[in-house]
């Protein structure tokens, strides 16, 4: 029996037989109904991080000057407006209220129904409160964010019992340029407000803010071009101009690369960058000049490191002897270069694609995503077959329980991992 059948049929009834099943599933008993998978997943995870499900946990509060930075540092304030006039309106009406958080997990911003907003003060769900998902246990910020997916969480699917009289439907919003996870956004109500297109509606204007940001950036980037234009004009030799992320706005003497990676903190003076080498870092209105010398490093040994120990936020990082850099991966580019961790000979794109999505057909889109990957590891990945080169050290860093590995990852070789650590625990074969 699906949750929204139920609850659209009469939401006080699905949340009973859901309560049943929650009581049953934390006891370790059979319930009449299990657990959808993704609510299943996050239960498993909690148990394993100790949350207690009868606990009320409650982490401290960001003081309102922390709020107030962290709000004007983040791209989610461009999208606000975006938000408001998809959520608000009918939030209202609904008696649900919509809440924005940070990557971290934070609640920065919080609107909506007056009386819904001093019941969420009742369970924690305030400015600046943290609503991880290992910190309060299954809900519509935490969770959204683990998976990467939209996720509804209703009554008692949430994993500790204050919460359960409460209903959210939160939906991730990424960095349209590389997949980072900027936050979530979700409207949340009491349970009897639940409405099953609820989740679908907040996923469609999380997906326009997201175009709102491409916008954004795309203007941006012809505003830097504008400015760059005289500048590369009078130089000779290999130069680009980058955004302060690292986006190429325009290109001199060398071929078109969409994006150097940029270490967290760039100054002027002579910097070594991935795929460029040695360069003269130079700043400019709104971005950097970088020019490339033209002799190349000799070759040095370097380290990649892959660290997949936060569900939420996998990093990778190059190091050498001339400097390292790191960078957030999109889940997709995660799943890759682990799948790459665990094949050292190479794996052509058949074989990812199998890996992936269990169709060895499906290889243009997989050649795609490791262009992608290509244009920031450069000369560290190749090809036919895709593999690390030879003389990179590679350490994959990995959760202390498989089980948490990568659990954003529906890809049949990353499910196949998880799966024989849940074997190896029960002693199933």
């Amino acid at each position: 029996m699906k949750v929204a059948r139920l609850a659209a049929v009469d939401a006080a009834q699905a949340a009973r037989v859901l309560s049943e099943m929650r009581e049953a599933t934390l006891a370790g008993q059979r319930a009449r109904i299990t657990p959808r998978p993704v609510i299943e997943q996050s239960w498993g995870r909690m148990l394993r991080s100790g949350v207690d499900p009868e606990r009320d946990r409650r982490s401290g509060l960001l003081p309102s000057d922390e709020v107030r930075r962290r709000r004007e540092e983040s791209p989610l304030r461009h999208v606000l407006p975006v938000l408001r006039e998809g959520l608000l309106s009918v939030a209202d009406v609904a008696q649900h209220i919509m809440v924005v958080a940070d990557a971290d997990g934070r609640v920065l911003w919080r609107e909506g129904s007056p009386p819904v907003l001093r019941k969420a003060d009742g369970l924690g769900f305030e400015l600046g409160a943290d609503w991880r998902e290992d910190v309060v246990g299954t809900n519509g910020v935490g969770t959204p964010a683990v998976v990467r997916r939209p996720v509804q969480v209703f009554a008692a699917e949430h994993f500790v019992r204050s919460q359960t009289s409460w209903t959210c439907s939160g939906a991730p919003i990424t960095d349209p340029r590389d997949g980072r996870l900027l936050g979530v956004v979700d409207v949340s109500g009491p349970l009897e407000t639940m409405h099953p297109a609820t989740l679908a509606w907040v996923d469609s204007v999380a997906k326009l803010a997201e175009a709102r940001l491409r916008e954004r950036h795309l203007v941006s980037l012809e505003r830097l071009r504008t400015v760059a234009a005289p500048v590369l004009a009078r130089l000779a030799g290999r130069a680009v101009v980058v955004d302060r992320n690292g986006w190429a706005a325009a290109v001199t003497g060398m071929p078109y690369v969409r994006r150097v990676t940029l270490p967290k903190s760039l100054a002027p003076g002579r910097r070594w960058l991935p795929t460029l080498g040695s360069c003269a870092v130079e700043p400019l209105a709104g971005g950097w000049l970088l020019r490339a010398d033209d002799e190349p490093l000799a070759a040095a040994r370097r380290r990649i490191v892959l660290d997949l120990v936060r569900p939420d936020r996998c990093m990778v990082t190059v190091a050498a002897s001339t400097g390292s850099w790191s960078r957030e991966l999109s889940p997709r580019h995660a799943e890759l270069l682990f799948l790459l961790a665990e094949h050292p000979a190479g794996r052509g794109a058949a074989g990812l694609a199998e890996d992936l999505f269990g169709d060895p057909s499906r290889t243009v889109t997989v050649r795609a995503e490791m262009s992608r990957i290509r244009r920031y590891l450069g000369e560290l990945l190749q090809h036919r077959p895709y593999r690390f080169c030879d003389d990179t050290e590679v350490e994959v860093i990995l959760p202390d329980d498989f089980r948490d590995l990568l659990p954003q990852s529906t890809a049949p070789a990353v499910t196949r991992k998880r799966n024989a650590a849940q074997g190896a625990r029960t002693g199933s074969p």
